[in-house]
């Protein structure tokens, strides 16, 4: 790949890593002209997880090293904190409300008004082994009424913030922050990944009209769902590309490594969108000759797995009242996404639009990283450059909620 050019004066350097349980992928940018020009990328086979659980941080840590070191080195630069991503069963999401009495008369509301009600309603009290990651603002009531999205400068004398709120277990979360500290580098914020993916590959006037992202990886399938441009839903679900690839392997009786193999090569998520009545090779064990299966066998596994994924996604969007309501339909992302068929399984089991997310909005983005798998770390690389960008205009503005940062715009 063609290195591009080193920036010049004082950088202001966006970095985004992604430590998923199968890759650990860092994407190194830098911000110019409030735009961000890519510069570098890194990737190394993930160790220090098991069954989606952080085990070993030490060993995280050294995947982090090494991937950061080789977009350093393909950046030609060297950065020293970064954005990380966090998901998983650990990470829980709610609705929550504050309220601020703006006096016995109504006068407009200011910006810090509206940032301080949101506050407000952030201010939860958690139990000890949960950590706030994000808070999102979703609408507020004004005098009684509500969904005003921004209401600054309206007459008011009773505002009351709508927020979502995130939060992550803290173990899972400080063995992420410790093996990053390990190797070296700063935690400037850590983000829900589907969040950053979404960031990356959905444009704002889609998540207006209604619009869901599941990020679909090794041990974790991760999903947000918007309305409205704000968060009305986050959460991991039970099915992940763990289970499809075990499911072949119990169903075809070969080892765990071949039929990851037998998936990425043949199969398809949906029947009948191959030559499912073609004959494929199964590897037998040491001392066994190759056995034959119809292709059909090998795809009628995936089919019944990846039914049973969307089937959950149904029902979260019916249980918020959204499964009639996604204008946009449903973007995929995450190495899970890479399978055959999945988007046509989405579609007909949501009945909706359903599409692979691409990063979007990185100057040079390479062709190479085109594809699901690297879309969360383009998000969370856009968000650090988001965040620095927010925090240069803003030198001495001390945010006291994390995740709530450039959320309500200016």
């Amino acid at each position: 790949m063609k290195l591009s050019g080193k920036p010049k004066g004082k950088a202001r350097f966006a970095v985004g890593l992604d430590a998923g349980s199968a890759f650990t992928r860092c994407v190194i940018c830098v911000s110019e002209d409030d735009r961000l020009r890519f510069l570098g990328h890194g990737v190394v086979p993930s160790i220090g997880w098991q069954k989606g659980r952080l085990a070993d941080p030490l060993a995280l840590s050294n995947c982090i090293q090494a991937a950061v070191q080789e977009a350093e080195k393909r950046a030609q630069c060297a950065v020293e904190s970064l954005v990380a991503g966090i998901a998983g069963s650990s990470v829980e999401g709610g609705t929550n409300h504050g309220v601020y009495e703006c006096g016995r008369t109504s006068r407009p509301i200011s910006q810090e008004e509206l940032s301080f009600a949101a506050e407000r309603a952030a201010n939860v009290r958690l139990d000890a082994d949960r950590t706030l990651l994000q808070v999102f603002p979703q609408d507020f009531n004004i005098d009684g009424r509500s969904g005003y999205r921004n209401p600054r400068g309206m007459m008011c004398s009773r505002l009351e913030a709508n927020v979502y709120i995130l939060t992550a277990g803290t173990q899972e979360h400080e063995g992420l922050v410790t093996a990053v500290h390990h190797a070296h580098f700063a935690v400037d914020e850590t983000i829900f990944e589907p969040v950053a993916a979404a960031y990356a590959s959905i444009l704002p006037e889609d998540r207006a009209r209604g619009v869901a992202l599941l990020d679909i990886g090794l041990h974790s399938s991760d999903f947000v769902v918007y309305d409205g441009d704000a968060v009305v839903l986050a959460l991991s679900l039970p099915v992940s590309a763990d289970h499809l690839t075990r499911d072949v392997a119990y169903g075809l009786t070969v080892s765990y490594e071949d039929a990851e193999r037998l998936k990425v090569e043949y199969g398809c998520a949906i029947l009948g969108l191959t030559a499912d009545n073609s004959v494929i090779e199964v590897p037998s064990h040491e001392g066994r000759p190759l056995r034959e299966a119809p292709r059909r066998v090998l795809n009628d596994i995936l089919d019944a797995r990846a039914e049973q994924m969307f089937q959950f996604v149904k029902s979260e969007l019916n249980r918020i009242g959204m499964d009639q309501s996604l204008f946009e339909g449903i973007v995929l992302t995450g190495g899970g996404a890479l399978l055959n068929g999945m988007c046509d399984m989405a579609e007909r089991v949501l009945n909706c639009p359903a599409r692979n997310g691409l990063a979007q909005g990185i100057r040079n983005w390479p062709d190479e990283l085109d594809n699901p798998g690297w879309t969360t770390a383009a998000g969370l690389s856009m968000y650090s450059g988001r965040l620095n960008t927010h925090l240069r205009m803003k030198r001495d503005w001390k945010p006291r909620v994390p995740g709530l940062v450039g959320l309500i715009s200016r």
